[in-house]
């Protein structure tokens, strides 16, 4: 639709009322504008990677609960290991001719 719009205004020709082209700037408010949502932005990531950082030490503490996934790996080795214990005992004690 913005094509078709183009076509009416020759290129060559400017709207009524308007200033000339050596006339036209941004200006110091634009400016302004700019650089505060250059700041903005800056702010927000550096508020987000703080956040980061607290999430990793919570989650190190212990606060958050596990995933799934993580407690049934955990939960397996914890079993493997007294399997292995309890293997081990049996060995020991069929050894020992008390």
């Amino acid at each position: 639709m913005h094509g078709l719009l183009l076509l009416l205004v020759p290129l060559n020709s400017t709207i009524p009322g308007s200033p000339p082209d050596n006339k036209v700037v941004a200006g110091k408010v634009a400016f302004l504008i700019f650089v505060a949502l250059i700041v903005l932005v800056a702010f927000l990531g550096w508020s987000m990677v703080k956040q980061f950082h607290k999430v990793n030490a919570a989650k190190e503490a212990g606060l958050y609960d596990e995933s799934r996934k993580e407690r049934l790996a955990r939960e397996a080795e914890e079993a493997r290991e007294a399997q292995e214990r309890e293997t081990l005992t049996k060995q020991s004690n069929a050894s020992d001719p008390d």
